[in-house]
């Protein structure tokens, strides 16, 4: 069995996967505790995105062992990016990147 959860992010995907590449196919339990004491604005991000498809599995009537859950996939994708404008000096204008990321994670108790 396994769940899904979604999340997208104000952060650019790039920042993103040096984060998730620590958790990446380890225990649900020991990424959870990794990402706790990990200092960066995605470690959150992903903290809660894993417990949110922990919830998900929850919701299911089948009984199932925490200690046996996996993170089976997890991957970030490029979002859209918004675009904005800043002044620069004689009249001109430097574009602002703004770049947003989807993240998402697969659990399952299942090492296929």
């Amino acid at each position: 069995m396994e769940a899904i959860s979604k999340m997208d992010i104000r952060q650019s995907a790039k920042k993103v996967r040096h984060v998730l590449d620590l958790v990446k196919n380890a225990k649900v339990n020991d990424a959870l505790t990794k990402l706790s004491f990990t200092n960066k604005k995605a470690a959150q991000i992903i903290h809660k995105t894993i417990s949110s498809a922990l919830a998900n599995l929850m919701q299911g009537e089948e009984a199932f062992d925490v200690d046996k859950l996996y993170i089976k996939n997890a991957y970030v994708d490029q979002g859209p990016t918004m675009k904005r404008f800043r002044p620069a000096a004689m009249g001109r204008a430097m574009r602002i990147l703004k770049r947003t990321s989807h993240l998402t994670i697969v659990i399952s108790d299942d090492k296929k």
